[in-house]
């Protein structure tokens, strides 16, 4: 089965190279991926897969029956919108969208989603059960997946399977990652309100600005005394809004931040933990506060089989040399946890970097390039993973790849 897949890849190989190129040439924004669900949709449909478009907004499910009678369903998640970026690479393909790009790989996810869709409906008599492929819009912005699931995307899934590009691992390379993946992802916004004054009499008012300073350090200090260490909490405050003019004391300050963690127990405990130093603070020096605290999308974490499944298909196909076991998870955030909340699931990661380089751009950098030879590498693993999920999940007596743990 392996070599049928490789060869199927070999001969897809110049045309998911156009694929990807056409999706990169017209990124869409989360939200608006009309002409990319358009285009997916017509792909699927030309090989004779089941369609359904317009599920959480913008986003597209395909159906492919295998030829047994096992009712269990694994899905196959990828993402498809593109960020407000202006793209600088130097490509033929760039995007024509004035400030928007795939600067995060989704035009690569959706392109590895469509070659593994092409492949396994050319084999899906050797499939015992059902592939669902998922099409998702609104990544970027962390809602897309609650969109699918609403509108019924996860409805009798019984796994599901997830990939992200890494530009720090080579092409060809394949990354393994168990347990925590990703992190929860919250916003968070903190109203300081004070009494304004002269600047020359500061005893007379209550400084917002001053307050908001001793919010956000005794907030970072207390990170390192208060929370568990080996629970990595990151909090961030990327913008601080308050003051009418330099000589006048400020009555009212709002900080914006964004809140990372790994564990679900810290999670929880997060929005109280900040209520109580904020609310210390203004106590002691006469302030009131607001908080805003919005839990978004949990952390990613991988489940233990069907990561196994996902190393032993990749080790098998590409060798152990080119599949990396990841030490240590990203403190960013990724709403196919969203998923995880209505079946186990696992994702990996498909490296993406340029041997010949000094330089791989990082995600979100406006002149982030792939190297397209890991398209095969992703259609490959996905294709042979989903075709051992059945195989495996049919014989228990089959032997899983090596567990390496790293949490």
């Amino acid at each position: 089965m392996l070599s049928r897949i490789k060869d199927l890849a070999a001969e897809l190989a110049p045309r998911l190279i156009e694929i990807r190129r056409h999706i990169h040439s017209h990124p869409e924004l989360s939200g608006e991926e009309f002409q990319t669900a358009a285009f997916v949709a017509g792909v699927l449909s030309s090989n004779g897969i089941h369609v359904q478009e317009n599920v959480g907004k913008t986003g597209v499910i395909g159906e492919l029956e295998g030829s047994g009678d096992d009712q269990r369903i694994l899905a196959i998640r990828t993402d498809m919108d593109a960020l407000p970026i202006q793209e600088l690479a130097p490509l033929d393909y760039a995007s024509r969208n004035q400030g928007i790009m795939h600067a995060c790989g989704h035009d690569v996810h959706t392109t590895v989603g469509l070659g593994t869709a092409m492949i396994l409906s050319k084999l899906s008599q050797e499939l015992s059960g059902k592939i669902r492929f998922i099409f998702q819009p609104a990544e970027e912005i962390a809602q897309g997946a609650s969109w699918m699931v609403a509108d019924g995307a996860m409805n009798n899934v019984d796994s599901i399977l997830g990939i992200h590009v890494f530009p720090s691992i080579a092409a060809g390379s394949v990354g393994i990652r168990y347990g925590a993946l990703t992190a929860a992802a919250d916003d968070l916004e903190i109203i300081i309100t004070g009494e304004s004054g002269h600047g020359a009499r500061p005893h007379q008012a209550i400084d917002a600005i001053w307050i908001a300073a001793q919010v956000i350090t005794t907030l970072q200090q207390a990170i390192s005394r208060t929370q568990n260490p080996l629970h990595p909490v990151v909090l961030s405050i990327g913008k601080i809004t308050g003051g009418r003019a330099p000589n006048i004391i400020a009555d009212s300050v709002r900080l914006q931040g964004t809140v990372r963690s790994l564990h679900p127990d810290s999670s929880k405990e997060l929005p109280g933990w900040i209520e109580n130093i904020v609310k210390n603070v203004c106590d002691t020096y006469g302030a009131k506060y607001q908080i805003d605290y919005r839990q978004g999308v949990p952390s990613v974490q991988n489940d233990l089989a069907l990561t196994q499944i996902i190393q032993s298909a990749a080790e098998e196909a590409w060798g152990g040399d080119r599949v990396e076991i990841l030490p240590e998870p990203s403190l960013g955030g990724e709403d196919f946890s969203m998923y995880l909340e209505k079946a186990p699931g696992s994702m990996f990661r498909l490296g993406v970097g340029f041997t010949d380089r000094e330089v791989n751009h990082p995600l979100h950098h406006p002149k982030f390039e792939v190297d397209e030879s890991a398209i095969i590498t992703g259609v490959v693993t996905f294709a042979y993973a989903a075709y051992k999920y059945w195989e495996l999940k049919s014989d228990t007596t089959a032997t899983l790849a090596p567990v390496a743990v790293n949490s």
